[in-house]
């Protein structure tokens, strides 16, 4: 066994000297050339050390079996040698299995039989499976652990922590879905947006992307691409659909771009609503109007009141 342990050591000192220099002769005296090689070389050699000392286990547990049987068969005869041999010649799982058990066989439940009689029935003196004790010894040792971590550890979340966090992240997830929801707006279903937040929103979209061509506060200038729309005058329609599908698709031949490529719909959403707040407010060196007259109507359904321009 000696030399077996030997030339398992001399392999594993061979193997790591001849994957450093691999590394460091392919690398051109780099040994971070393939710095993983030697990693995976020397794994696979600890994992070979690691089977031949299971090996060297085996064997030397073989040897103390023949040696326990060898005294039996010394001290206590013939029988009971062959009674051990034969349970040294089952399976491992065989034996595991009766290890966990704890089993009597048939033949011997006389030993285990008390004294006491019930209506003919009669009880056994069984021991508790060992597979019970262990579960029961490990649930001991579960519960230690898990007081001592979630109770007295500040590594642990309490109760009101994982609370407090399970409702953020399903927050999280409902914030994603009415974010995805957003988006599948289209000039058939959306109404115009009354909320500040999403006003100043639009405001800033139309600030950046806008006003080049109709001017701080929408109002055009003479001259200018871009038509005054703080007027009743529209070239295209004045409701939130008909200003909505005029910023999604544009209108090429009078310079108006489209901007659903860069513009996401909840976006444009939000645009749309801002021109139209921007009615009214008759900003100086406005454009003159252009286009139809339209005049804001309310629109009265089941659950609110909306305005629209018709």
């Amino acid at each position: 066994m000696k030399k077996i342990f030997l030339k398992i050591n001399l392999l594993f000192v061979f193997m790591t000297i001849v994957s450093f220099g691999f590394c460091a002769e392919e690398g051109g005296g780099n040994p971070n050339f393939y710095p993983n090689l030697a990693a995976y070389l020397v794994g696979i050699t600890g994992a070979l050390v690691i089977a031949g000392t299971l090996t060297l286990l085996v064997k030397l547990l073989n040897q103390v079996v023949k040696l326990r049987e060898i005294e039996i068969l010394t001290d206590k005869g013939l029988e009971e040698y062959i009674e051990v041999k034969k349970a040294n010649q089952e399976s491992w799982w065989t034996r595991f299995m009766r290890s966990m058990t704890d089993l009597v066989p048939v033949e011997k439940e006389k030993d285990i039989l008390l004294n006491h009689n019930y209506d003919g029935i009669q009880e056994l003196d069984n021991n508790l499976p060992p597979w019970w004790l262990y579960g029961f010894y490990l649930s001991i040792g579960i519960a230690i652990f898990y007081i001592g971590y979630y109770h007295f550890s500040s590594n642990a979340m309490s109760s009101a922590e994982e609370y407090a966090l399970e409702m953020q992240q399903s927050q999280d997830a409902v914030d994603r879905f009415l974010a995805k929801q957003a988006d599948r707006i289209d000039e058939s279903n959306l109404v115009a947006l009354a909320d500040v937040t999403a006003l100043a929103d639009g405001e800033n979209i139309f600030n950046s992307l806008c006003i080049a061509c109709h001017m701080q506060g929408g109002g055009g200038a003479p001259g200018s691409v871009g038509p005054n729309l703080t007027d009743d005058y529209w070239l295209h329609g004045g409701s939130i659909k008909d200003v909505f599908k005029t910023v999604k698709y544009g209108v090429p031949e009078k310079g108006m771009i489209s901007w659903k490529d860069q513009l996401r719909p909840v976006e444009m959403h939000k645009v749309s609503s801002y021109i139209l707040s921007l009615r009214g407010t008759n900003p100086p060196n406005a454009k003159e109007p252009q286009g139809e007259l339209y005049e804001a109507v309310e629109v009265v359904t089941q659950d609110s009141t909306v305005t629209e321009m018709k």
